[in-house]
């Protein structure tokens, strides 16, 4: 049976059987969707961390795009069972808090689905262009020619990460539909916690934004 991983612990599945590699492993956890934006996937989001395959089973580490959030159950319950679909017997799921996720972490794929979507993406948390995570690759993956591993924006970064506050919002947030910056925020939260609601004084139109964190 697969389970879901609680907050701050792991989920597992069955007894370990053979199926492919670390690589096919991870492809296979890529492609799990985010509940809460579906157009990504939680690679595309930068939330998948490491996928390491052994005799064992599959261990998969992800990281919350806020502690608390509550899609991290069903995600951890989602990437359970794709593995197990795929033939991977043992599958265990946890949750790594630290370093804390960036929206700098979300790939140049990711900005672009969610431009495609009519939501903005967020602007560059550090100062840098968003591109997922450092040298695409995981830690656990180092020469699997597969995503994960550190933001670009974290890199270098130790100690406490600055994370903005203020209800005020402090950028421009560029229209996804007509590309205008003459926009404003009309509420700072949207149907999630993650983004935020903006009208276009250009074309008129409202959208979403995803915050940038």
């Amino acid at each position: 049976m697969v389970t879901g991983a609680p907050a701050g612990g792991a989920a597992t599945s069955g007894e370990p059987r053979a199926a492919g590699g670390q690589g096919a492993a991870y492809a296979v956890a890529a492609q799990t969707p985010d509940p809460e934006l579906p157009m990504l996937t939680i690679a595309d989001l930068g939330i998948l961390r490491d996928v390491e395959a052994t005799a064992e089973g599959v261990v998969v580490t992800i990281t919350p795009t806020y502690s608390g959030c509550p899609a991290m159950r069903e995600i951890g319950a989602d990437v359970a069972r794709r593995l197990a679909a795929a033939g991977f017997g043992s599958v265990t799921v946890k949750m790594q808090l630290a370093p804390p996720w960036s929206s700098d972490w979300i790939t140049a794929e990711g900005r672009r689905k969610l431009a495609e979507a009519g939501i903005a993406p967020p602007s560059p948390a550090s100062g840098q262009a968003g591109q997922g995570v450092a040298g695409g690759r995981s830690p656990g993956l180092a020469g699997q020619g597969v995503p994960g591993g550190r933001s670009p924006g974290l890199a270098g970064r130790s100690g406490p990460v600055p994370v903005k506050l203020s209800t005020v919002p402090s950028d421009i947030v560029r229209c996804p539909r007509c590309g205008s910056l003459s926009t404003r925020e009309t509420a700072r939260f949207g149907a999630t916690a993650c983004k935020s609601l903006h009208r276009c004084e250009a074309c008129g139109e409202p959208f979403e934004a995803v915050k940038d964190i």
